[in-house]
């Protein structure tokens, strides 16, 4: 049986729509500071899974309440007069069932979300005061009072009678003593902690006068964050190499701050390998530049614990061979000769992987490094493959039914194209030129992962129906942007509805005749794309405002489902597929997937289907009930070499590792018994 999917830390937020205005900007900065940017997808930054609690309606609290869905999770409770003022939010919020592992962090946005810590749920806890957090560095206090109740909520052992201090994170401040930069601003952090409330944040090391010098910095080192204020001076000083050789080797966090005047003669090698802030030399150091060092700090403090636990939980359910290290950042040849006498060959980082001309080096020290999601050891394990991608957006919403953000689904393709192309398989996906939209994000990937491979065996393939590709200049500049990268493979218009269509005319899917000019158009693309591939990943898709005879990503499934494709159903993400995996489920169709919703949500869609019948190229809804209603969990793991179990966790997870992960074991299951089919039919 597959045990169920638990990372180390999960974090939920709950607000009244009425609060939307406060609590955006808040919302926004955490979320880019904690979920990975979907336009830097190389970027080695936290990616800790997010969940959000609103509704449409100030009155009305969200249909669902959080649940617990890692091993700690953390509940950010956004409380004002709009939650206390009304009885069915004080009555949500009171009601909130707390744990050890299932923590509530207030957030006062007004003094009177204050009075929620009376009763229920919330009594008794110290509230964030959002409501102090003004001006230009509202968002930066923000981002620094929330990580810190992350960080220690989330990974330390917290006592009773600990007030904050003792949790707090400890931060050892390494600079120069020449010159007056480094020791200036290293001056004016460590002030700045000690004369504000930064102080239950950090705890800044000093070295006490008496006690022996090295075998105290070596005491501090080993349980702090390491920030190197690298001034022009520092590399050249002995200590501060010193200082940060022992960090690296107790394997701490470590900050870099570049804050040169001039230049410095040479950058000390160990100094590298590590997340880097820029200030001013200027001094004394600007209040945001201290706050961007600390939050740099605290951020870089989470990645390196959250990093950790995840490859530790990996390992405990057999994604990471039991005989690897694991290591907190990129490795680097000290770090990879120590292990190799400690005895270990094998060593695992956390996402991306590196460079191909970075990771070279390690073949001539016969060490094998890898990500918990990529190793060599894979290369051109989907060659014979060609995988579909039924990607699209579905809007989010108010979040009361759905908690996902928008750009989790962006994460998801990222994720699944760079995986897939990574291991040589071909990736087809259908249409979607808009800017930011899916095509791009996958297109992007693959420029990205060809250079980080230096490979040219990456492949996409971008299907395309009449009339998209008419627009001509706009096509041009697609194939010119992803020369080397992008197959566009153009489909015509089906035989039916050639007739007094000019082939180099673009029409609009305005009015009922172009609507159904274009639903044909999009049936017959989709069908020659699915014949095509070997199997077919789906998750998210429009219910409403799509081009064709009915949801895209629907028929796909049901072209998919018709041709005997592997199907692999994302159904946590929403949309279309949520729906479906629901139907699969309940054997009883989901209601948007209904004619008579369809009709109601979609304008125009019962003149569309009252053409189409005429022409019996309308959407049948009663064999799409039939179908659907007749599809067993068992069956669809069968054809995705999947068991039930894990086909069952497929349909339901929210975690895009985990997604990523079955999947890619269902597609090398599948690609392995493809292959030895051929080499039993080549023997013969």
């Amino acid at each position: 049986m597959t045990t169920e999917y638990k990372p180390p830390l999960a974090i939920h937020f709950i607000w009244n729509p009425a609060d939307e205005e406060s609590v955006s900007t808040i919302l926004d900065a955490v979320r880019s500071s904690f979920a990975r940017d979907v336009d830097r997808p190389f970027s080695r930054g936290l990616n800790i899974p997010l969940f959000f609690y609103s509704s449409e309606n100030p009155n009305q609290p969200p249909s669902h309440s959080p649940t617990q869905q890692a091993a700690k999770d953390i509940v950010f409770v956004f409380t004002s007069v709009n939650t206390l003022g009304r009885d069915s939010w004080k009555s949500y919020i009171n009601q909130l069932s707390l744990s050890d592992t299932f923590l509530a962090v207030p957030i006062a946005i007004d003094r009177n979300g204050l009075g929620h810590g009376s009763e229920g749920s919330l009594k008794n806890l110290n509230f964030l005061r959002s409501y102090e957090w003004q001006g230009d560095l509202k968002e930066q206090r923000a981002i620094l009072a929330m990580a810190h109740e992350i960080y220690r909520y989330g990974f330390v052992e917290i006592s009773e009678n600990d007030h904050g201090k003792c949790s707090s994170i400890k931060i050892f401040l390494s600079h120069a003593k020449a010159g007056d930069t480094g020791r200036l601003h290293a001056e004016s952090i460590y002030q700045f902690i000690d004369s504000t409330n930064m102080s239950r944040f950090f705890d800044a090391t000093e070295i006490s006068p008496g006690f022996k010098f090295d075998e105290e910095i070596i005491k501090h080192i080993k349980e702090s964050t390491l920030v190197a204020i690298g001034s022009d001076a520092y590399s050249s000083r002995y200590w501060c190499q010193r200082e940060i050789l022992c960090a690296k080797q107790h394997q701490r966090p470590i900050i870099a701050v570049d804050c040169l005047q001039d230049f410095e003669d040479r950058v000390f090698p160990a100094g590298s390998n590590v997340p880097c802030v820029h200030v001013s030399p200027d001094t004394p150091i600007s209040q945001s530049d201290i706050l961007r060092i600390l939050i740099a700090t605290i951020l870089e403090t989470i990645r390196h614990l959250h990093a950790k636990k995840s490859l530790e939980y990996y390992q405990s359910q057999n994604w990471i061979d039991n005989d690897c290290a694991i290591i907190s950042r990129p490795p680097e040849i000290r770090q990879v000769i120590d292990l190799k006498n400690s005895g270990k060959q094998k060593i695992c980082y956390p996402e991306p992987s590196l460079y191909s001309e970075e990771a070279g080096w390690l073949s001539h020290l016969e060490v094998d490094a890898f990500t918990p999601l990529w190793n060599k050891a894979e290369d051109g394990a989907l060659s014979s493959f060609r995988i579909g991608i039924s990607i699209s957006d579905n809007p989010v919403g108010n979040y009361s039914e759905h908690h996902l953000h928008a750009d989790h689904l962006k994460r998801l393709s990222q994720d699944l194209a760079r995986h897939l192309l990574a291991r040589a398989g071909t990736v087809i996906y259908g249409g979607d030129l808009r800017k930011d939209g899916f095509t791009q994000f996958i297109l992007d990937e693959a420029i990205a992962l060809k250079t980080r491979l230096n490979t040219d065996n990456i492949h996409v393939e971008n299907h395309l129906a009449w009339p998209l590709y008419v627009s001509d200049s706009e096509i041009v500049a697609w194939r010119a942007k992803y020369n080397g990268i992008i197959k566009t493979v153009e489909h015509d218009i089906p035989d039916d509805i050639a007739k007094d269509i000019e082939k180099t005319d673009f029409i609009a899917p305005s009015g009922t005749d172009n609507k159904y000019i274009w639903s044909r158009c999009l049936t017959v693309m989709r069908e020659k794309s699915i014949e095509q591939s070997h199997a077919r990943i789906c998750a998210g898709g429009k219910l409403a405002g799509y081009h064709g005879k009915m949801p895209g990503v629907l028929e796909e499934i049901l072209i998919s489902r018709e041709k005997n494709k592997p199907i692999f159903l994302l159904g946590a993400f929403g949309g279309v597929v949520a729906e479906v995996c629901k139907t699969i489920t309940d054997k009883a169709i989901a209601e948007p997937i209904t004619e008579h919703w369809q009709i109601t949500n979609n304008a125009g869609y019962f003149e569309l289907q009252e053409k189409a019948e005429k022409e019996n190229q309308n959407a049948d809804y009663a064999k799409i009930k039939t179908v659907l209603e007749g599809i067993s969990v068992d069956d669809l793991a069968c054809s995705s070499g999947l068991s039930s179990d894990e086909y069952q966790r497929l349909m339901e997870s929210p975690f895009v590792d985990e997604c990523v992960h079955l999947v890619l074991k269902g597609l090398k299951t599948l690609a392995s018994a493809s292959m030895s089919t051929k080499t039993e039919g080549h023997d013969e």
